[in-house]
């Protein structure tokens, strides 16, 4: 009983001593800078590190801001299609219908052109073409800028998410090239020699991977908006080509 009262005493005593330690080893370990990390490789790695991790800030920048740029574009078709249903159709002419669309809307561009078509047919050249396949040609050229103004940086995406694993992987060979010589030139296979360059290897692994991933989903998203949005051009085109067919028709009877 005295022993069980004397190891009390002595384990109360103590206790401060223990967590003052305890505390101290944490804060120690708290402060211990990572050897390996990516500020690592930045400050030490040599050139080619250097230049794969600049490559690789490059794509994911590159494609954060080409994704937000398309994605921008398309809601504002998005809603130039609903603004041309809204107004364009329910206006007393075509000319009136124009006037109610956004000055950079793609459907008030469509819609100038195949107006301006429609005018410059008779008493023209233009007559050894009906009326029809003409007005049809300048519309369809007009949908075929549209869709090709749409389609630009999503190249840049798809480069972006089949390449980036490739360029990580570079980086990978590369580390994985400094642990050998690390060890050719030491002698022996120890931790410390290693350590260092296979840790470089799997980080530039994990950064490709972290920059084609997103571009590769961002690309596929963006790619079904895209759809979307020029399926209602074409549909808007196709009943613009009717509609001014019918009312040059209408005129000329």
């Amino acid at each position: 009983m005295h022993f069980i009262k004397q190891f009390a005493i002595a384990l109360s005593l103590s206790a401060p001593f223990v967590a003052a330690v305890a505390q101290n080893a944490t804060a120690t370990k708290v402060t211990v800078d990572n050897p390996y990390g990516i500020a690592a490789i930045w400050a030490q790695g040599d050139f080619v590190a250097l230049a794969t991790l600049t490559v690789l800030a490059v794509m994911s920048l590159g494609s954060w801001y080409f994704g937000i740029v398309k994605l921008i574009a398309q809601a504002r078709m998005l809603k130039d299609a609903k603004e041309a249903r809204e107004r364009f159709w329910k206006a007393a002419t075509t000319d009136e219908g124009l006037r109610q669309l956004g000055e950079d809307s793609a459907f008030r561009y469509i819609a100038e052109e195949g107006i301006k078509s429609a005018k410059r047919h008779e008493g023209t050249l233009h007559d050894v073409v009906d009326l029809s396949t003409w007005v049809g040609m300048s519309i369809r050229r007009a949908v075929d800028e549209i869709t090709e103004r749409n389609q630009g940086g999503l190249a840049f995406l798809a480069t972006v998410g089949s390449t980036a694993p490739f360029v990580g992987l570079f980086g990978t060979v590369w580390g994985i090239y400094h642990a050998l010589t690390a060890i050719g030139m030491s002698g022996q296979a120890s931790i410390d020699k290693v350590a260092g360059p296979v840790g470089e290897s799997l980080i530039m692994t994990a950064i490709g991977l972290a920059v084609a991933v997103p571009a590769v989903l961002g690309y596929n998203w963006l790619v079904r908006r895209n759809k979307t949005a020029m399926a209602l051009v074409r549909q808007f085109s196709g009943e613009l080509h009717m509609v001014l067919i019918a009312g040059v028709q209408r005129k000329q009877g």
